[in-house]
């Protein structure tokens, strides 16, 4: 049974639990939540960077001031938890346990610098901002007294004006798109009448029942799902919408079809048309919507009228447990962005299965209004489609890959001559950061769709990347010969700088605007030009974090017992001196990842010139206290050929930390006898299990993880196979199973409402039950109301308390270890 709850009531009585865990340390604030030390609460109290959108016209930027960390009591506001998603009842959009708003918008003209401030309504609070297809305009979505309003405001004169009332429905996602003649909109309304929400029986009407007749349905966990009837009314009335077109001027606006659960919308860039997906029943109680039945139709923009049905999709909650396996039938179905009106779809070839021989995996098609001739073969695939790159009526570049090998391919394409066999471009191993050759750069049709930039003679694309490198990341951008697939380089980030391209800024492509930061300038937009000169900066952003400046920064690299290559960023606090200061305690911050490749297990993955400035519950705050940090010491899990990865999962996790243990301690930053290892989810996952088979660390911060891998039996992470397949290995990567083997003390936090797939409470809750019970030195700590990522500024300060009392107390000021505890090799 469904009750939504009493907001005083359940805060009281959250406050009242988090009080009763906070337990010994510092003094507690009003409501038992902690504060850690200065200067952290000023950094987290101090108004974040504005976000930047580049003007689809090229010449203008919005810049969005930020809203800062939502309050605990915004964060108890009622929600629903439905099918998957989190809504407000109270505004019919994101729960705000979920939602970022911006809170004021101003407009910067790149070529003079001017600035113009929106006059924003008193108590703003915006989000979905989308630029017009001429960049004249942008709209918004603005939470208004009674709900969502759309907004639309002119670049020239920065006076916005409400297009319609507070009627949005935004439980999907963004609840409207541009017309792409500028004249209007199409938006998700709430459905009109729809009177008082429905409300469940405080008397149950009966049991719930599920059944499966034999019918094999392995799918992953996923959490809040669909329980009983009520919730099902509750889905219907939050999530149904009545589709509208709105005239620029605002106005009621002309309804288009019925009502109706819809995941998406997107207009036709000839504005004729609309794609819909609509969701309908039977509802399921083990999947989220986006595995209900759907219908996918294509519906007449003026009226609503239906033109075409492509799809009538089933339940799907039967898929193999493969990541290459997809479900029969029109899948990924999309307009061709530099066409009036062309549907664009993928139609696996094996049955969706990827255990099944075929040639051909995947067939895409392509469909032109009016929709009554067959569609016509764009290309036929030898593995999964991933996408496409449209650029002009003869050129489209379409992507694919097969996860089980980590292979990927890049095809050119003609749509103009359908039938034709694509040519490939270009393949590799997508796991390889070395070797990744950009994505294409993109501007806009006169239709206002992404197309993508090509240089003036129509060869060549222009491609922008990471950059990564043995020396780490430099980004760059290239020009692609689109005959040969050969790259010229025109440009690429230099030290001191990290700096990546934004946009190309002229048809010449000599003009680009840039995002430059090194460790420690803070990161600001400039104008560049590849003819010469110095960057202009365009915009001016201050550090937001002084009392960080003296941060330093390094990238360091090693290797593993086995040969395979380790790297790491270490950061030590400012202005730490070895030969005075000597070895820290330090704090090892870690994510494993699962490799097919040892080589590319081994390459760098950061820049040594990026400028750091923690926020939120960063582990960086660990700087502040006194500590070192390795952070993102490279955990790869290997398995080549044959072999899966997971199946030496706690052999290869162990020497990867013996090797970054060993690393730090031999650069003289680091005290052997006074590290401790940390990580939040799967990294969480991996500090349990470091601390159950190694001696390696004094202590262990888990954040949020999962602990006992046969509450996820149908797969985790990038492991496919299933408990039953791997029955052995999912009990060895368990640390549940070797609670009795962890000796060293271990901070366990999870957030109450976690909303992740695969972390439930639970996992949490019964790890610190087997721990207490075998008599383990274990903190179990539980935020109200929080989800997978802490948000409210109480939760987020006392975690970071927390993190830092419980490394006081069992790392910095510990004595020293006991013959038993001494360092060792894997257990």
């Amino acid at each position: 049974m469904y009750r939504m709850f009493s907001t005083r009531t359940h805060l009281r009585g959250v406050l009242l639990a988090a009080a009763t865990l906070a337990g010994a340390g510092p003094a507690a604030a009003q409501g038992g939540y902690l504060t850690p030390p200065d200067p952290i609460p000023a950094i987290l109290n101090a108004q974040p960077t504005p976000a930047v959108l580049v003007g689809r016209d090229r010449r203008t930027l919005a810049l969005l001031a930020r809203e800062g960390m939502p309050t605990i009591a915004e964060m108890a506001e009622p929600e629903l938890r439905l099918a998957g998603f989190r809504i407000s009842p109270r505004t019919n959009g994101i729960s705000s346990t979920r939602a970022s708003y911006s809170t004021g918008i101003t407009f910067q003209d790149l070529a003079s610098g001017t600035t113009r401030v929106v006059r924003l309504p008193a108590g703003a609070r915006i989000s979905y901002p989308s630029w017009s297809p001429d960049g004249r305009r942008l709209a918004f979505v603005n939470v208004g007294t009674g709900g969502l309003e759309l907004w639309v405001t002119d670049v020239a004169s920065g006076e916005p004006r409400r297009v319609t009332g507070p009627e949005l429905n935004a439980t999907m996602g963004t609840p409207y798109e541009w017309l792409p003649d500028n004249s209007g909109f199409i938006v998700a309304r709430v459905r009109p009448g729809r009177g008082a929400a429905p409300r469940a029986s405080e008397v149950p009407t009966g049991p719930i029942i599920q059944e499966n007749l034999g019918r094999s349905a392995p799918v992953r966990t996923y959490q809040d799902l669909l329980t009983n009837a009520t919730d099902e009314a509750l889905f219907d009335y939050y999530f149904t919408s009545q589709l509208t077109r709105v005239p620029l001027a605002g106005g009621r606006g002309t309804d288009l079809g019925a009502p109706g659960i819809y995941a998406s919308f997107d207009i036709a860039p000839g504005g004729q048309h609309l794609l819909v997906t609509r969701v309908k029943k039977p509802y399921s109680y083990v999947v989220t919507a986006g595995n209900f039945p759907q219908e996918i139709a294509v519906l007449d923009a003026s009226n609503g009228r239906a033109v075409k049905m492509i799809a009538d999709v089933p339940l799907t909650d039967n898929l193999p447990s493969s990541f290459d396996a997809v479900r029969p039938g029109p899948r990924q179905v999309q307009w061709r962005s530099d066409a009036p009106a062309t549907l664009v779809w993928a139609e696996a070839q094996d049955g969706g299965d990827p255990r099944r021989t075929s040639a051909v995996r995947d067939r895409v098609v392509m469909q032109t209004a009016p929709f009554t001739a067959a569609p016509v073969t764009l290309a036929e695939l030898d593995q999964r489609f991933g996408g496409i790159f449209w650029g002009r009526d003869d050129l489209a570049l379409v992507g694919s890959r097969w996860v089980n090998t980590r292979r990927e391919k890049r095809w050119v394409v003609n749509p103009s001559s359908p039938g034709t066999a694509p040519r490939l471009l270009r393949e590799r191993s997508y796991e390889d950061r070395y070797g990744d050759p950009g994505s294409p750069m993109f501007t806009t049709n006169a239709a206002g769709a992404p197309v993508m930039l090509m240089t003036a003679d129509g060869r060549g694309v222009y491609l922008t990347s990471g950059g990564a490198s043995e020396r780490g990341d430099y980004p760059f951008l290239d020009v692609m010969d689109l005959g040969t697939g050969q790259s010229r380089r025109l440009w690429r980030a230099e030290d001191p700088y990290y700096e990546n391209v934004v946009a190309v800024l002229n048809p010449e492509g000599t003009q680009l605007l840039t995002r430059r930061e090194s460790i420690t300038e803070a990161p600001n937009y400039y104008v560049r030009s590849l003819s010469g000169g110095a960057p202009r900066a365009i915009t001016r952003f201050a550090d937001p974090a002084p009392q960080l400046a003296g941060i330093q920064r390094q990238l360091i690299s090693y290797e593993r017992a086995d040969g395979v290559k380790l790297s790491g960023t270490l950061y030590l606090p400012p202005n730490y001196d070895q030969r005075r200061d000597g070895p820290l305690p330090l704090l090892m911050w870690a994510y494993p990842t699962e490799f097919r490749d040892a080589a590319a297990a081994g390459q760098v993955s950061d820049s040594p010139n990026r400028f750091s400035r923690p926020g939120g519950i960063s582990h960086l705050f660990m700087l502040l206290a006194g500590y070192a940090v390795l952070d993102n010491p490279t955990m790869p899990i290997v398995g080549e050929g044959q072999n899966e990865p997971n199946d030496t999962y706690i052999e290869q996790l162990v020497a990867s930390a013996q090797a970054a243990v060993d690393k730090v301690v031999q650069m003289g930053v680091a005290d052997r006898d006074k590290i401790a290892v940390g990580g939040h989810s799967y990294g969480a996952f991996m500090t349990a299990n470091l601390l159950a088979h190694s001696d390696l660390f004094r202590a262990g911060i888990a954040r949020s993880g999962a602990y006992n891998r046969t509450l996820t039996p149908y797969g985790f992470q990038a492991e496919q196979r299933t408990y039953w397949e791997a029955t052995d290995t999912y009990t060895r990567m368990s640390p549940f199973t070797y609670a009795n083997r962890i000796n060293e003390p271990i901070l366990l936090i999870h957030g109450a409402n976690d909303d992740n797939s695969g972390t439930f409470p639970i996992q949490s809750e019964r790890f610190y039950a087997a721990l207490k019970g075998q008599g383990a030195t274990v903190r179990y700590v539980v935020l109200p109301l929080e989800p997978h990522g802490y948000r409210a500024r109480e939760s987020t300060m006392h975690t970071l308390a927390e993190m830092i009392n419980w490394m006081d107390r069992y790392v910095k000021n510990a004595g020293p270890r006991t013959p038993a505890a001494a360092p060792a090799a894997a257990r």
